[in-house]
């Protein structure tokens, strides 16, 4: 297990983990508990760590590409139409906001008919 990202606060280590783990990466997120004396205590108490070493360097690639945003700008033509409730998403999204649907396999498929 290594330490991947020291993070600013407890929501952008799960964010983080999330993300990871959409793609395939187990993250866990330590000492979110211990924000609450974060004047005291060292900048980087809340941390994101891979539970691989061999799915380190994979997850530091990827954290970069999202950090910096080209992750996102890599599916911003994959543009997709939740098959359940018909909100347009972007396509770095894997579900919908909406509803919770997972994104289709295609992003091609027919709405249903209401």
């Amino acid at each position: 297990m290594k330490q991947l990202h020291a993070a600013r606060h407890a929501f952008e280590a799960h964010l983080i983990r999330g993300f990871l783990a959409s793609q395939g990466i187990e993250a866990q997120v330590r000492g979110e508990y211990l924000t609450s004396g974060w004047g005291e205590l060292p900048v980087d108490v809340c941390s994101v760590w891979v539970m691989e070493d061999a799915q380190f360097a994979r997850a530091n690639e990827l954290l970069v590409a999202f950090l910096s945003g080209s992750f996102a700008r890599k599916f911003s033509g994959e543009r997709w139409t939740c098959p359940q409730c018909a909100e347009k998403l972007e396509g770095q999204f894997t579900a919908c906001w909406n509803c919770g649907t997972v994104k289709p396999a295609t992003t091609d498929q027919p709405l249903p008919k209401p």
